[in-house]
């Protein structure tokens, strides 16, 4: 193992921002101070100062394999995260199969510890049948139970309220859902449908899957969690009719009930569908411009606990699907973003902006995350922690052109966007994984552990 000290640099931390040197000696943080001397090291990193921060733990990734590997694939997208200072995922079970079971979910666990340049974990997807599977998922070494509130494809879809329930009831960790109702979808799809055909403009997306379903599938879920004293998050906040739902008058330690917001739904609202139309086709839909500033508010107010990308590759031919007469096809264009590269430039560009601090940005990406989830020994910059982290230019302009996109798929929705804000340098378990553009692929990721009673 290596030993390799970063000289100066400023580092993001715990809601500080100090000068300091880092010393990583056989995967972890062994030493942080003002000043650090070691006769004896395999790297030096200057800062020159720059930005030192926690890796980014993204809770919420679509890496597509098993099953649907013309889209992406662990390796791919593993490798875009890190380039985009993203160095632990958890994944989401809708592959193909579904990872419905422990055999299926530990097939996908192998295929990571061979291909995952970062550090990884896969939640269990629920149906209504796999009640037993749940009841034995091992809460240390599985990040949460995935369920789909009768919005998703196959037998991850839960339509049954028993089978609902009875998972609230008995899921031995952590709950996350995708909170919308496919009943609610179909009802307004058919009105548009009628009038447009399968043509229906990109710019109704919101209104088809608009605030009213979101916010009843929501409070279905925390009405559920709340009888049950389950603990549940839930993902992508897409509204601000949810704000309301959520607690800020604890700390993240007490909640039971927690919640995410996504990058996208923070970067992008519905005027943009006017200029990239399906390519941010997402469930839940980027909404109107008055979501947006309420959304980030609620973040920095501690309503919404972390910051995620839902990361949903596909290819730009799916993306481009059309009509027999060549208009774009609403109903097969999939819905999903690649964004597991871009996370921190979005949130950086939101820091110019004046809207948000670094360390606020630090809270959310990486503290935040490993405290809801009990990730051990990751999420913060500490001795004796694994040596995760990220060093970022903050002032450096970083064009997104399809030559540096790493994703599969080829494309990004921020193609020809400038940024101000790099990412110089990676490092995953204390290997020098990625830095000035150059990846080290020797070493794979690990997979994540959870201290959970």
């Amino acid at each position: 193992m290596k030993t390799i000290l970063i000289k100066q640099a400023n580092v993001i931390n715990e809601g500080q921002i100090k000068a300091l040197d880092v010393l990583i000696k056989g995967g972890r943080i062994e030493k942080i101070a003002p000043s650090i001397s070691v006769k004896h090291l395999s790297h030096e990193l200057p800062a020159d100062g720059k930005y030192l921060m926690p890796g980014i733990i993204d809770d919420q990734v679509h890496f597509r394999e098993p099953g649907l590997t013309h889209k992406a694939n662990i390796y791919s997208e593993s490798k875009a995260a890190v380039a985009g200072g993203v160095t632990s995922f958890m994944e989401m079970p809708n592959t193909q199969p579904a990872a419905v079971t422990a055999e299926l979910l530990e097939q996908k666990y192998a295929i990571a510890s061979q291909t995952s340049l970062a550090n990884y974990s896969f939640y269990l997807g629920t149906s209504n049948t796999n009640l037993d599977e749940i009841k034995r998922v091992n809460k240390n070494t599985v990040c949460g139970i995935k369920i789909f509130m009768g919005s998703s494809t196959g037998n991850l879809v839960i339509d049954n309220h028993n089978s609902l329930e009875d998972i609230f009831r008995y899921a031995p960790i952590l709950i996350a859902t995708h909170c919308e109702t496919d009943a609610m979808v179909k009802s307004e799809a058919d009105k548009y449908r009628l009038q447009y055909g399968d043509a229906v403009p990109m710019k109704y997306h919101p209104k088809i899957r608009n605030e009213r379903n979101c916010l009843t599938s929501s409070k279905l879920a925390i009405e559920l969690a709340k009888q049950h004293h389950s603990r549940l998050h839930i993902l992508h906040i897409s509204t601000k009719d949810e704000i309301e739902l959520f607690r800020n008058d604890i700390p993240l330690k007490d909640k039971r009930i927690t919640a995410e917001v996504c990058v996208h739904h923070l970067f992008f609202d519905s005027n943009d569908y006017e200029k990239l139309g399906g390519l941010i086709k997402c469930n839940p839909a980027i909404k109107g411009p008055e979501h947006k500033p309420e959304l980030l508010r609620a973040l920095i107010e501690d309503r919404f606990d972390v910051i995620a990308t839902d990361h949903a590759p596909h290819t730009w031919q799916e993306k481009h699907a059309t009509t027999t007469d060549g208009k774009p096809d609403y109903f097969k264009i999939p819905a999903g973003l690649p964004l597991v590269q871009h996370p921190l430039l979005l949130m950086l560009s939101l820091y110019h902006q004046g809207s948000i601090s670094l360390e606020t940005i630090v809270q959310k990406m990486c503290h935040n995350v490993a405290d809801c989830f009990q990730v051990v020994e990751r999420g913060y910059i500490r001795e004796g922690y694994f040596a995760d982290m990220v060093l970022f230019d903050l002032n450096r302009e970083n064009k997104i052109i399809r030559s540096n996109i790493y994703y599969k798929c080829g494309w990004s929705p921020l193609e020809g966007y400038t940024f101000k804000g790099a990412v110089d340098s990676v490092l995953v378990n204390g290997n020098l994984v990625y830095h000035d553009g150059i990846f080290d692929e020797a070493v794979n990721g690990l997979r994540l552990l959870f201290n959970r009673t």
